[in-house]
């Protein structure tokens, strides 16, 4: 008998070599049903894995966990794929991955699949589920892995193959008349997945280099449930209403241009967003002592390389070489300059935290097939910060960081998650500064979220030190990594940066990098689909429109409009000859906060009939009364 720690902490003990299944089965029939995978030891393992010694183990399952649903998904991805083969024999395989919402999987076809291809796909991938096959994992050494996949004619196996080390052992899964290469973990059989559905299919470069031949992708969906697929359908459905690249153009926001692949054509309106979310933030982060700087666009490659990007990052970079033959490049992230601002005179332990926020613009070259609307651009806003201070002062700077964090995403009435990434195996600096920060981030999150209400992912920080990754669901149930908190031990040692302490001793300080909107593009294209563009009024672009029914009405709008705008509101008077049922419906489909009707009553008693977009009609009322009313909602940031 050997003993199995469960995640409650329980101890379980079973027969040595019973699998995965069996210790599910044990604990209850039910569990064993809709197990997907499994964890020993920290490692994710098939249901057949045979337990040997004693370990830790979670049990994975579709509802529980993304390790549970990728399994569950990635086993779905060769179902596809053995459709596929079934149905185009000349089809080449290359990588089927499970991704956070499905999966896909690359092929090597002769021309991009149609509607009906896709169609008779998700036709043969039910009945491969009806016929119930049964997976089965082997694994060869790596020349009959080679053998194996070179006689089935599979380039792209053999690609993948070659790459891993002489002495490796290789998994494979077979199901019936497929057989792929593949690490796992896989369900039991093809019956244990219910319900699919192919989503869309698009044109993607072989490991995303332009300079490999253009496969085609597939993206599909399954579940335990079909009422979980129709309601995975109906979010799709209207997560393209919210598209914000579609709500974008039409209330005249921003848009996207060839001439400028990933970068937006911001239009006044966009931009008046814009500036109302950057004045936010600066306003909060004044508040706390930050002070704002701007440095270089460009900067020379000496700069890049102490800084280690140009080793690590420079293919993401725009570099050029300037009139003197000098190699230059457009900064991908401040950091280094704000290394800049802090080194430009001694400091002391009595500066610290030094605390340094910009907005520059900053370029990455993003591959063309990664761009996507806002989501993923090549010239955005950071909305950064770089905070130097002391080991001391670790725990109590990232405290009030993420205090800064709960009252900006408050006002948008966004709920927010907090994941701690800890040391990876290829961590640099000092074992114990690690310990110590680890332990100073776990204390902070305790006292914030409450002790185990938070997510760990062990292994997943960076070399330079641990790090709180900010994860935000939108109205639709989406997940986005939104802001993060890095601390950095290295950037300090590597631009020999130093303070004088208490002792008269230079000590090196370290380095908090952190953005909490992440970008404000990539904000407002969440926030765009979040809200569907009918933004809270404070958020608006145009808070306010006045309609006059007639011409007759015109100087009294236009005096209305005056006393909007000298009251600080964004305003707007439509004075176009049309309809007023014309116009109303046009400011609510630009999704106008209030629009105001003015008509004789009006007139006659300095008023305004009030409609809102939440709540209709609302009656006539002052002009005072309702600014009163409008600059409350806005000062006070009323949903």
């Amino acid at each position: 008998m050997i003993k199995v720690e469960l995640k409650d902490g329980s101890i379980l003990e079973v027969k040595q070599g019973s699998s995965i299944l069996d210790v599910a089965k044990q604990i209850s029939e039910g569990l064993a049903r809709i197990a997907t995978a499994g964890e020993v030891n920290g490692e994710v393992k098939d249901l057949r894995f045979k337990i040997e010694n004693d370990c830790t183990l979670v049990i994975h399952t579709f509802e529980g966990s993304d390790v549970g649903k990728k399994a569950y998904w990635h086993t779905t991805s060769h179902i596809m794929a053995q459709a596929v083969k079934r149905l185009f024999p000349k089809a080449k395989l290359a990588i089927g991955p499970a991704i956070d919402n499905g999966f896909y999987y690359d092929f090597d076809v002769e021309k991009p699949f149609t509607d009906e291809d896709k169609i008779k796909i998700e036709e043969e991938m039910k009945r491969i589920i009806k016929e119930n096959l049964e997976i089965e994992r082997f694994e060869l050494q790596r020349a009959e892995a080679l053998e194996l996949m070179s006689d089935k004619g599979e380039d792209y196996k053999v690609e993948l193959i070659n790459e891993l080390p002489e002495d490796s052992v290789i998994s494979f899964y077979k199901q019936g008349d497929f057989t792929d290469l593949c690490a796992g973990p896989h369900l039991l059989s093809t019956g244990k997945v219910k319900a699919v559905k192919i989503l869309s299919s698009s044109g993607a470069y072989w490991r995303g280099n332009e300079n490999n031949k253009m496969l085609q992708r597939i993206y599909a969906i399954s579940y335990p449930k079909s009422s979980q697929l129709e309601e995975y359908i109906n979010l799709i459905e209207e997560a393209k209403k919210r598209d914000h690249r579609k709500l974008g153009k039409e209330l005249d926001l921003f848009f996207f241009d060839e001439t400028a692949p990933g970068m937006a054509y911001w239009m006044p309106k966009g931009l008046k967003m814009m500036n109302v979310l950057i004045d936010l933030w600066r306003k909060e982060h004044d508040k706390r002592g930050y002070m704002e700087f701007s440095g270089p666009q460009l900067n020379s490659s000496e700069l890049w390389k102490t800084s280690g990007h140009w080793d690590h990052y420079k293919e993401d970079m725009f570099v050029l070489t300037d009139s003197d033959g000098k190699e230059q490049a457009l900064k991908p992230m401040n950091c280094p300059n704000a290394i800049k601002i802090y080194a430009s005179k001694l400091r002391s332990y009595k500066d610290l935290p030094l605390r340094f926020n910009d907005i520059d613009v900053i370029h990455r070259n993003e591959k063309s097939g990664q761009l996507n609307g806002l989501f993923r651009v090549r010239m955005f806003r950071q909305d950064d910060a770089h905070n130097f201070i002391t080991e001391d002062q670790i725990g109590t700077e990232i405290k009030d960081i993420i205090q800064i964090a709960k009252q900006l995403y408050g006002l948008f009435g966004i709920d927010f998650e907090l994941t701690l990434s800890t040391r990876p195996d290829d961590f640099m600096g000092d074992i114990e500064l690690w310990n110590k920060a680890e332990t100073n981030l776990r204390e902070v999150l305790d006292e914030l979220c409450g002790e185990n209400q938070y997510r760990i992912n062990e292994g997943d920080g960076a070399f330079y030190g641990p790090k709180i990754d900010i994860k935000m669901k939108d109205c639709l149930g989406r997940e986005w990594q939104m802001g993060t908190v890095q601390v950095d031990f290295q950037l300090p040692l590597r631009f020999n940066l130093s303070y004088i302490d208490a002792n008269g001793d230079k000590k090196a300080p370290i380095l908090i990098h952190r953005a909490l909107f992440g970008s404000f593009e990539r904000f407002i294209g969440i926030i765009t689909e979040h809200f569907a563009g009918a933004f809270p009024t404070w958020l608006a672009p145009v808070q306010v429109r006045v309609l006059p029914i007639t011409d007759a009405h015109l100087e009294y709008a236009k005096s209305v409009k005056k006393e909007m705008f000298n009251a600080g509101i964004r305003v707007e008077l439509d004075d176009r000859q049309e309809k007023i049922g014309y116009k109303i419906r046009e400011a609510q489909l630009q999704k106008i906060p209030y629009m105001l009707v003015v008509g004789d009553k009006e007139v006659n008693e300095n008023k305004v009939s009030v409609r809102s977009r939440k709540e209709g009609d609302i009656g006539a009322v002052s002009v005072e009364e309702f600014i009163s009313k409008i600059k409350y909602e806005i000062e006070n940031y009323i949903k």
